[in-house]
């Protein structure tokens, strides 16, 4: 199925397809370990940074949710 262009030029599913291309690329190969430790660094240093460090760890969400039925 083929994408149709916008009437600003923007085709969104080709821009996919090649992001999705270029990460398989780059991941191609990589243990599971690898494919952590690769989107963990793109997400750390991505455009959503900031929101990410601000979103609580799992832990820190367990621990939260631990003493809230402590109480």
């Amino acid at each position: 199925m083929k994408a149709k262009k916008t009437a600003k030029g923007f085709d969104c599913l080709a821009f996919k397809d090649r992001v999705q291309a270029e990460i398989y690329a780059e991941t191609k190969g990589m243990t599971f370990a690898q494919l952590r430790q690769y989107f963990r660094e793109r997400v750390e240093s991505g455009p959503f940074a900031d929101l990410w460090k601000r979103i609580p760890s799992r832990s820190e969400r367990s621990a939260r949710h631990s003493s809230r039925r402590a109480s």
